[in-house]
């Protein structure tokens, strides 16, 4: 059955749906051009049997994940559609949502992804793997060859447009689930953003802070260039904080001023905590609390100092 577009929304299967909007932010992506090509890449179709794919942009929160993602979708003209993910994400919340509306009818409203499929959109799963196995199930089918869903609740098959395009975005820290091996296998591949170089990051800061003053700027860009070389997880959102609570703080008194050191000081503690104001003291501890060695659970248990393996310098 062919899907017909109204002014309200579109009919698929004689259900109506009523759309999400697309993202109208903007975003622009500065630097690190190659991942950006690589992106574009995968949503690339090279033959009428080739299949684009949706990959997983991995990195830390605050590296511009979801901007890269806002990039590519403005290259292709295509709308955006963000869907943001969480542990407590259900099927429904991914595809059809019924709502009771003012007469007392059942309605139906589909979400940012389904409503990209219908509208030849791009979808981002921001921070999938905040989502649990249950909810990755329902997209098996639109990640694969297939390309559909099937909603339960409003009882019909949605088949995705040619031209949708789809990525995840994935945060590298604890508080996520554990993404099951037959959904990682469809989000491949895998593109990792690193650190931005001292330029880039300047330029970064400069695009959303062009009020900043150039002493500030050199400051938190000399501060982050440091935070990456030790292996610190601070990330250019992080010193736009630290630069904007600066900045604010600078203006709100003129006729009593903070010294610049002080404020740079009550910034980074503010915003980063205590321990950034000891990068070098950081980074020690994070390397201690990672261990010289990746050592099992529990097989230290089982050796003693003099047969330990693990240091074949010691004299046994």
């Amino acid at each position: 059955m062919e899907n017909k577009k109204g002014k309200n929304g579109i009919l698929v299967e004689g259900v109506h749906l009523y759309l999400s909007h697309p993202d109208t932010s903007e975003g622009r992506w500065i630097g690190q051009g190659e991942i950006l090509k690589q992106l574009l890449a995968c949503w690339l179709v090279v033959d009428e049997k080739d299949l684009p794919l949706s990959p997983r942009i991995t990195g830390i929160p605050g590296i511009g994940k979801t901007t890269l993602a806002m990039a590519g979708a403005r290259i292709r003209k295509q709308p955006l559609y963000i869907f943001q993910c969480t542990s407590d994400t259900r099927p429904e919340d991914l595809l059809i949502t019924p709502v009771l509306s003012e007469s007392g009818k059942i309605v139906y409203h589909a979400s940012p992804l389904v409503s990209a499929m219908l509208t030849d959109g791009i979808c981002v799963l921001d921070e999938g793997n905040r989502m649990n196995e249950k909810s990755w199930a329902s997209l098996a089918p639109l990640l694969d060859y297939r390309r559909y869903v099937e909603s339960i609740v409003a009882g019909i098959t949605i088949h995705a447009h040619k031209e949708f395009r789809c990525c995840v975005t994935m945060n590298e820290d604890e508080s996520t689930f554990e993404i099951p091996d037959y959904i990682l296998s469809r989000i491949q591949p895998t593109l990792s953003i690193g650190f931005p170089g001292r330029e880039e990051e300047k330029a970064i800061l400069q695009y959303h802070l062009p009020f900043a003053e150039e002493e500030m700027l050199q400051l938190i860009v000399g501060f982050l260039q440091k935070s990456h070389e030790l292996n610190l997880d601070f990330s250019p959102r992080d010193g736009m904080h630290v630069l904007q609570y600066a900045l604010k703080r600078l203006a709100q008194d003129s006729d009593h001023p903070l010294s610049r050191d002080k404020i740079w000081k009550e910034s980074l503690k503010n915003v980063l905590g205590d321990e950034a104001l000891d990068l070098e003291n950081l980074a020690e501890k994070k390397k201690k609390s990672i261990g010289e060695y990746d050592i099992p659970l529990g097989l230290g248990d089982f050796f003693f100092e003099g047969d330990n393996p693990l240091h074949p310098d010691k004299e046994i």
